[in-house]
């Protein structure tokens, strides 16, 4: 006769490959995650550092508010941005609000 003791540790013997099998599907499914959803938002965000950083004078924004405006005003060191909404009306808007920036120059010439 065997006891319900040695049933149980038999299984148990056995159960450390039994719990590596249980763990794989939980990495596999952080391995999708960072390659799917965390990577790409990294890439996203570096981008929005890089554009913010490269605002000139002149330039042509567009706010995470949905304002557009021409920027008067850039300071390096300060967060803060002049922005023209409407001839003579200038707001200060903060430098990661901006969503988009758009190229300055005129309209295209017909030819």
């Amino acid at each position: 006769m065997i006891t319900p003791a040695f049933a149980q540790g038999a299984a148990s013997a056995a159960g450390g490959a039994d719990i590596a099998l249980q763990v794989v599907p939980f990495v596999l499914i952080f391995v999708i995650m960072y390659f799917l959803i965390l990577r790409p938002q990294q890439r996203r965000v570096k981008e929005h550092q890089a554009l913010v950083k490269n605002v000139r004078r002149d330039d042509t924004i567009v706010t995470t508010g949905g304002l557009v405006g021409r920027v008067t005003k850039v300071s390096d060191e300060a967060s803060e941005i002049e922005v023209e909404i409407a001839p003579n009306v200038r707001v200060k808007i903060v430098r990661t609000m901006i969503s988009e920036v758009r190229v300055k120059g005129g309209p295209v010439k017909a030819a």
